[in-house]
């Protein structure tokens, strides 16, 4: 028996034959033109049949995987459209007179090296939508359409790595499994496995080679294993947590459709947290009541220059639209720490997290804040939207930011542009600061939520993105609890409702202490969604 070690990202147990993609091949050479006009007019050519491909397998993978899934191709047609993707392709025909699959291989590929590069991880797994995106142009440019065959099946399917598109349309009947050699857990691929109840496992590297194809496997979706003829004690032990494994996922799916109550009847708001538009198919794949936390950062990562007011509202807008009358909150822009945009041109810090970052890049570049402010309020009008302010730690910065909201409002309503006047404005609360005058902070404001991770760093003074002292950092220090009890009697007192939307919102350990708190909502991963419904109406 040999152990192949990876990282699990759909759970389950898969055993059967294991079967290696097979794709239709196409190499690119750099091919020198001598009509620009005309290979940029083949360019918009393979373009347009792309977005007619992705129109088209939108519909149909709506039936397959659901619409809030099938998304993600509208996504992928969006991008097509997008300044940032077309115009180095243009410029490198222009200017290098090369054929356009060799140009949009390479701005395809930098740009993708763009997004794997970043510190923040939602955007570093939009590298493989890139990487789908510009496969499709190429093939159509080449005239070489992906082969989809992977085996006679039922097969595990193994791969260096599958793209969305290619997930998407695996037969649910041939396809049991999947193993990659890289991957992403958050990328679409793994979303979509999730969806389908495909078993995956990315992370397997180069042991996972053309050379076992053929042979028995059992593949552990949890725990990222892949067993190779494996023995027989091996095999009785994982069929056994198969049958273990497939009941809880019945019982999960219970939950499914109802509202989050405790079992005495408290009502909870249970919201997921996302990183980008393309994760809205993963909130509403998970049931989640809302949006508790959206990072609109999103937007202005791996971008030469600030997005303006209408790209910004179009992205807002779909997701306020997409999520159908459930409450979005986005959270204003939260650059610096981590998150760090050459174009914003900051400061060089010694200890840039509590340096020039979020609310005080907003304060001191007022023109910036409006502009997404105006396109949060324009959004407004689709939809249950919410504005949440990051990083407060005073009154005065919420006062602030609250008169230029007010101009917004102002600017808008003499421009007679619709919006919600009563849009929510509430903060969170992630420093102790904050949390020791939230009494004062919760008379000026709609709603708290509490982001723990800033929140524990800040309290115990760990740098919550050094490994060396991750063992100082007690996520369950008393402190933390302490100022999370203190901000929710406040909030209270005040009248306004009080969420978390940190990791801690999503440990099973503290579900019933916040309970007992008295939190009103909880904001978490949408995978966390079913099984913290059920932790909850065990309480």
């Amino acid at each position: 028996m040999i152990t192949l070690q990876g990282k699990g990202v759909s759970a389950g147990i898969a055993i059967g034959l294991l079967s290696f993609f097979e794709r239709s091949s196409f190499v690119v050479e750099k091919k020198l033109i001598s009509d620009t006009a005309g290979e940029i007019q083949r360019f918009y050519d393979a373009k347009k049949t792309a977005a007619d491909q992705l129109d088209e397998l939108a519909n149909t993978m709506a039936e397959k995987i659901g619409k809030e899934n099938a998304l993600l191709f509208e996504i992928h047609r969006m991008m097509l459209e997008d300044s940032d993707y077309i115009d180095p392709i243009i410029k490198m025909i222009e200017t290098e007179w090369v054929c356009a699959e060799y140009a949009v291989l390479e701005c395809g590929k930098q740009l993708a090296r763009d997004f794997a590069e970043m510190d923040d991880g939602y955007m570093r797994e939009r590298a493989a939508d890139v990487d789908d995106v510009s496969k499709r142009v190429i093939a159509i440019l080449s005239g070489s359409q992906q082969s989809l065959a992977g085996g006679s099946g039922p097969v595990i399917l193994a791969s260096d790595d599958f793209s969305p598109s290619e997930t998407a349309q695996f037969d649910r009947a041939s396809v049991i499994a999947l193993a990659a050699q890289r991957g992403a857990a958050n990328s679409h691929t793994a979303i979509f496995a999730r969806t389908m109840g495909i078993p995956a496992v990315i992370g397997l590297g180069a042991s996972l080679a053309p050379g076992l194809g053929g042979k028995q496997v059992a593949l552990d979706g949890e725990t990222g294993v892949l067993y190779v003829e494996p023995d027989s004690e091996t095999m009785a032990l994982l069929e056994k947590k198969r049958d273990r494994l497939r009941e809880e996922r019945r019982e999960l799916e219970q939950f499914r459709g109802k509202p989050t109550l405790t079992k005495d009847g408290r009502r909870i708001k249970l919201f997921a947290n996302i990183g980008s538009v393309t994760d809205v198919e993963a909130t509403l794949a998970s049931d989640a009541e809302g949006i508790g936390l959206f990072r609109s950062e999103f937007l202005y990562l791996g971008r030469e220059d600030y997005p303006s007011e209408d790209i910004q509202y179009e992205s807002y807008r779909k997701v306020v639209e997409e999520m159908k009358g459930k409450q979005v909150i986005i959270r204003t822009l939260d650059i610096g720490a981590d998150k760090q945009v050459d174009y914003f041109h900051l400061p060089t810090e010694e200890n840039p997290a509590m340096g020039m970052r979020a609310i005080r890049i907003c304060l001191t570049r007022p023109q910036l804040f409006v502009t997404q402010l105006r396109a949060i309020y324009r959004a407004s009008a689709h939809g249950n939207a919410a504005i949440m302010f990051p990083m407060i730690s005073d009154l005065e910065e919420l006062r602030q930011a609250k008169r230029i909201a007010d101009q917004v409002r102002e600017s808008l309503a003499a421009e007679k542009i619709p919006f919600n006047p009563e849009t929510p404005i509430g903060i969170m609360i992630e420093t102790p600061a904050s949390a020791v005058i939230s009494d004062l902070l919760a008379k000026e404001s709609d709603f708290f939520s509490i982001g723990t991770n800033d929140l524990t760093q800040y309290t115990l003074a760990v740098d919550r993105q050094n490994e060396s002292i991750r063992e100082f950092c007690d996520v369950h220090h008393e402190a933390i609890l302490r100022l999370i009890r203190m901000t929710v009697e406040n909030a209270h007192n005040a009248g306004i409702w009080v969420g978390i939307c940190g990791m801690l919102g999503a440990d099973p350990d503290l579900t019933k202490t916040f309970i007992e708190m008295g939190l009103d909502e909880l904001s978490v991963e949408p995978s966390y969604i079913l099984s913290l419904r059920r932790r909850i109406a065990e309480i």
